[in-house]
């Protein structure tokens, strides 16, 4: 089976420091995979790269069953071809209910007409609490976003990208922040949305990276350094030097 996202030979320099060398990286069509390294190691510039944030200098970026190169294409289009992506820190509208933020993440036609004619369909609002239950705040739909808990708003930004449905979720640093039960709804969550997309998920806490039980990328001075299960990365010599050794 061919890949979903295929990085191959990709490098780039900030004023003469090389944040990616000639990494190469390919990710499967429902596949959960967890991004480590030391800070530095090139992870938030591989997300820049891929959501076409950051040009690479030289390499190859290729997406989905057409083979389309993402990097001739800008951010929106990068979007709108079907990756999505999660910041550290959770931007929802917190003026707005649960409800309306999920509303206005759904994927409507974004023609003219559509705008013009769009009515409140059944199919929109049944999706909204599909997607409610699925990311734990069915009960939190008519509240104000502003009032929810740090862990909770995480949550309702994970449901907007999947409103969007996403075919390539990308997830930096989730559980940073959260209460212990907080983390275990959102490794749960996380295992789900992989059943029906890729998810990467770039993250210190090798707790929580043991908790998703998937297939593990150490990138080190901008390249993978090791690649497998988390007991096998982490058994690995250079990768203990890399962690343990600074």
């Amino acid at each position: 089976m061919s890949a979903l996202l295929e990085v191959s030979g990709v490098s780039v320099s900030f004023d003469g420091f090389k944040a990616i060398n000639n990494l190469s990286i390919e990710i499967g069509e429902a596949e959960l995979r967890a991004v480590i390294g030391p800070n530095g190691a090139g992870k938030t510039t591989f997300m820049d790269i891929v959501t076409g944030k950051t040009k690479p200098d030289v390499g190859r970026v290729v997406w989905g069953e057409l083979s389309q190169s993402l990097l001739s294409m800008n951010e929106s289009q990068i979007a709108r071809a079907g990756i999505g992506r999660k910041f550290q820190k959770p931007t929802v509208f917190e003026n707005q209910t649960v409800r309306e933020n999920l509303a206005m993440a759904l994927k409507n036609k974004r023609g003219p007409f559509d705008v013009l004619f769009y009515r409140k369909s059944a199919d929109g609002a049944a999706r909204i609490e599909e997607i409610a239950e699925e990311i734990g705040l069915l009960d939190a739909l008519p509240r104000r976003s502003g009032a929810l808990s740090h862990g909770q708003k995480q949550w309702l930004e994970i449901g907007m990208l999947l409103a969007q449905d996403p075919r390539l979720l990308l997830v930096d640093e989730p559980a940073a922040g959260m209460t212990p039960a907080e983390r275990e709804h959102t490794t749960d969550l996380l295992k789900r949305a992989a059943k029906t997309r890729a998810v990467v998920v770039i993250e210190h806490d090798m707790e929580f990276v043991r908790r998703l039980e998937c297939k593990v990328t150490v990138l080190h001075e901008g390249s993978v350094l090791a690649e497998g299960s988390l007991d096998h990365v982490t058994q690995n010599q250079e990768v203990i030097d890399v962690y343990l050794g600074r």
